[in-house]
């Protein structure tokens, strides 16, 4: 196979992936009785499937449903609904799931962890079957081999955990999201604040077992290399349906530090957040700096914007505080503002529990309840002129309960070609912006008002990002961007033409 190899062609594989999260066929005419039928005959055990399977007709049809629906945008009485869930328990119910729907015409959506940003594991205009994968959740973690294999329906916190159980030196590079699931964070790309040290999660990802459209359970060896390729970071359900994934694992030191500085407008946070740009980049691996600008109240009433400044560096504070002094002295950290911890409680620093939350808290696989929400992402190549910035808070002050993470690059990730995985996100990127507009009123209208904000504010960015094309980020699906091809995503364009 001959990988592409320009951004161009990379960011089209990336954008098709997106759309294309299913290969069976949907007839508007099929029978699930014949589906659950054929489930129950392909099985190894009749019992096993039986109780997996839940149908409209299950009293607990729709906790199984709703429990890992993250965006209450695609969680209200006219959501269309799968015709049955199946909760996979064993790897065969899954070879079943997939035999039976090919052969039923049946569309499947998977879901590991339900945070689709646009709801596509979970939600179809055809008729459709959610294959669940939450049950398959082990996470088998190898000391000697620095290796661990991760079932799809674990969650990150649950893969933190376990390793941090067998090693205090051993981590891996993945998101922040204590309850993401692995299935479709790797199968996306997944970064972390390990990422300028490690690169992504699938660049740490040496292994794989996938069930295809066949049937068949196909790991690294068997499925070939373009396979392999093609499902760390091109969309991991847009090839079949993985089953697991074995991780390597990286060395972290068993103390490192971590810090979160608040800097409002009125104290500054314009002049660091600008000198912000031209470091964060290009500071040693072992350091990362997030901003997160965030509209809050200021003193008054009135509204302003703080930016907060949230790190992660691979050592001790003695060595931290002179490294910043000398490259971002206008942060002003001080020793008071830094914290000494163990890897796997830096987790829980950056899932924004409270200090001295325990770490079991990584195993719950719900963090509160969901909220309405639309994400973004875009890519920055140059800094973006202080002006700018100065009247991108002006348009963050109008908008309710939204905020951004600049998320730096650099690092390990301008050293792996853009052609090494699906992911060409690599040398030349300042940093990654995450847009996040989250509300709770119900309704269309209410829907409509932040949708169109944070489209105003999106189109706001258009001369300040990557551009020719547009980039985005696999994991942050934006179904508002691009060109998509087939009739997957007519309920969410029938959905915006509505408001």
């Amino acid at each position: 196979m001959k990988f592409p190899s320009s951004p161009f062609q990379l960011a089209i594989l990336s954008i098709l992936s997106v759309v294309t999260v299913s290969w069976a066929t949907s007839d508007p005419l099929v029978n699930i009785d014949d589906f659950l039928q054929c489930l129950s005959k392909q099985s190894q055990s009749t019992s096993s499937i039986h109780a997996a399977i839940y149908t409209p007709q299950n009293t607990s049809f729709q906790s199984v449903l709703s429990d890992r629906i993250k965006n209450r945008r695609f969680s209200t009485s006219t959501t269309p609904k799968p015709l049955a869930i199946v909760a996979a328990k064993h790897d065969f119910n899954v070879q079943a799931t997939v035999l039976c729907a090919k052969q039923q015409g049946l569309q499947i959506r998977i879901r590991s962890g339900g945070h689709d940003y646009e709801g596509l594991s979970y939600v179809s205009h055809v008729p459709f079957i959610i294959l669940d994968m939450f049950q398959l959740q082990s996470v088998n973690v190898n000391v000697g081999e620095e290796t661990a294999w991760v079932q799809s329906g674990a969650t990150l916190g649950q893969i933190y955990y376990k390793i941090a159980e067998k090693s205090n030196v051993l981590g891996f590079p993945a998101g922040v999201g204590p309850t993401v699931g692995a299935g479709g964070h790797f199968g996306g790309g997944g970064y972390g604040p390990l990422m300028r040290k490690y690169g992504l999660s699938i660049d740490n990802i040496i292994d794989a077992k996938i069930v295809v459209a066949d049937g068949r359970v196909l790991d690294r060896k068997s499925m070939g290399e373009d396979l392999f390729w093609a499902i760390r970071g091109g969309g991991g359900a847009s090839f079949g349906v993985i089953l697991s994934w074995k991780l390597k694992l990286v060395s972290v030191p068993a103390k490192v530090t971590v810090f979160n500085v608040s800097i409002t407008l009125e104290k500054g946070a314009t002049d660091v957040v600008y000198k912000w740009q031209y470091v964060a980049p290009q500071l040693p691996k072992d350091l990362f700096i997030r901003v997160r600008p965030l509209q809050v109240n200021s003193t008054g009433g009135k509204k302003t914007v703080k930016v907060s400044f949230i790190g992660l560096f691979l050592g001790r504070t003695n060595k931290l505080l002179p490294l910043v002094k000398e490259r971002l002295p206008e942060l002003g950290l001080q020793r008071r503002d830094c914290f000494e911890m163990s890897w796997i409680e830096n987790k829980v620093f950056f899932a924004d529990y409270p200090f001295g939350t325990p770490i079991t808290v990584l195993l719950n696989r719900t963090n509160g309840q969901p909220s309405f929400f639309k994400a973004r992402s875009d890519y920055v190549k140059k800094p973006i002129p202080k002006r700018v910035i100065e009247s991108l808070w002006k348009e963050m002050i109008k908008i309710d309960n939204f905020w951004m993470d600049w998320n730096p690059y650099g690092g390990r990730m301008g050293e792996i070609s853009e052609s090494a995985t699906p992911s060409p996100h690599r040398a030349g990127n300042l940093f990654l912006i995450q847009y996040y507009a989250v509300w709770v009123e119900e309704g269309v209208k209410a829907a409509s008002k932040y949708l169109q904000l944070s489209r105003k504010f999106f189109d706001l960015m258009t001369p300040y990002v990557s551009k020719n094309p547009r980039e985005a980020f696999q994991n942050y699906r934006d179904l508002e961007i691009g060109a998509n091809l087939d009739n997957q995503t007519k309920l969410y364009t029938n959905l915006l033409q509505e408001i």
